[in-house]
């Protein structure tokens, strides 16, 4: 009995009604037609008229569901009440004239299948009642609603077993039905090809989001940390011989950790730009290098040409990221051996030259390292521009061509 009288069977009960109190506006409506052609007779005093209308209402309520954005609400009421995976519908309104067909189609069904059973609902009940008490209440024998032409005599026993059929009768109608809209509904509410390409777009997009944050946290707070720990490492060993340097090493720390807060607000804005509707990403460019420089941690000669601080400010962007992730790796894994850097702008693009000592024949990289590398190349391939980085020469050196016409997306 669970099937026809269960939560999930009283749900989708409850969504065929909704479909028949969706469909009233278009019966009344096919009511003043039919009733104008049908010379003002009473509609609702002839089943014949009322299959007509009922006929009538179908067509308008279709043209409806074309023009208003009858899918979502379809879609939430169908995983609400009828149990269907949200993964097989299509939550967003329709925009090309195939899915708004399906979803009149659906609209349709659901209307013309909850007004049956919605009339059924309200006529069955009462008539199986009656017929329930009607061995034990004579004076119901001789009214319309007893059928007397069909349960006179003896066969006024049989009458309450016809009512239980006829309530089984109409669970199982009802069932029958819900069944029906619960299997339609993927394929009149799922989506289209267009919606299923429109949905890769979008996950492409919030991907794209997620990466760009990643490399943002990896250069910022990461390079923030390596040269926090190297001072503090730095100034434990001589705090109680040189002062001085421990006060420095103190003021670095300071300078670095107030300058990556401030990074990191500009990053986590990338998170809130779907709701503030920013497109743009905001962070420090070339023309903080300097403050960069000074508070990193290692001694940088820096030599630049062809002013870089004009540089447009997403190619701005990507080369103070990969300048900071540069430095990183030299403090990570040069110590704190001096670091030669050479920003040049030219006409066409920026070129950026980094290279430190190596301590062996080659960094360790520890288990899932790497990202920082990864990232740089990403940034400059972005801008259509490339990075690398290994060793050369017996140094590490860090190289990055980016072209000015780069749009940082």
């Amino acid at each position: 009995m669970n099937p026809l009288f269960g939560s999930r069977a009283r749900l989708r009960w409850t969504h065929l009604i909704l479909g028949g109190a969706l469909l009233m506006p278009y019966f009344m409506l096919g009511t003043v037609a039919v009733g104008v052609f049908a010379q003002h007779q009473d509609v609702f005093a002839s089943l014949p008229l009322q299959l007509v209308t009922f006929a009538c209402a179908l067509p308008i309520g279709a043209l409806s569901a074309l023009f208003v954005p009858a899918r979502p609400l379809s879609v939430f009421a169908v995983h609400a009440l009828c149990g269907v995976d949200s993964a097989l519908l299509a939550d967003r309104p329709a925009r090309s004239w195939a899915a708004r067909v399906r979803t009149s189609g659906w609209f349709t069904l659901h209307i013309g299948l909850g007004g049956v059973v919605s009339a059924l609902t309200l006529a069955t009940p009462p008539l199986a009642g009656v017929l329930l008490v009607l061995p034990f209440c004579p004076p119901l024998r001789n009214s319309r609603f007893a059928l007397p032409e069909v349960f006179g005599g003896w066969a006024v026993l049989l009458a309450p077993f016809a009512g239980v059929a006829l309530l089984l009768v109409l669970a199982c109608c009802a069932a029958g039905a819900a069944e029906l809209l619960a299997r339609a509904a993927p394929a009149l509410l799922g989506p289209t090809p267009a919606d299923r390409l429109a949905a890769a777009e979008r996950r492409a997009a919030d991907l794209a989001v997620r990466n760009r944050v990643a490399r943002e946290l990896h250069d910022s707070v990461g390079h923030a940390l390596s040269a926090v720990t190297l001072q503090a490492s730095a100034a434990r060993r001589v705090l109680d011989s040189d002062l001085e340097f421990v006060r420095e090493a103190l003021t670095a720390i300071e300078e670095t950790t107030r300058r990556t807060v401030g990074e990191l607000d500009s990053v986590l804005g990338l998170l809130r730009q779907g709701e503030e509707g920013a497109s743009t990403p905001t962070g420090p460019g070339l023309e903080a290098l300097a403050g960069l420089l000074a508070h990193c941690g290692v001694r940088v000669a820096c030599t630049t040409a062809g002013d870089p601080e004009q540089a447009p400010a997403p190619v701005s962007r990507e080369a103070y990221r990969i300048v900071q992730e540069g430095l990183s790796n030299a403090l990570r894994y040069g110590g704190a051996a001096p670091v030669a850097l050479r920003v040049v702008r030219s006409r066409e693009d920026l070129e950026i030259t980094m290279e430190n000592p190596l301590p062996g024949p080659r960094p360790p990289v520890p288990p899932g390292g790497g990202r920082g590398l990864r990232g740089m190349a990403e940034r400059a391939a972005l801008l259509g521009g490339h990075a690398s980085a290994g060793p050369a020469g017996g140094v590490w050196r860090l190289t990055a061509l980016l072209p000015l016409q780069g749009d940082g997306r």
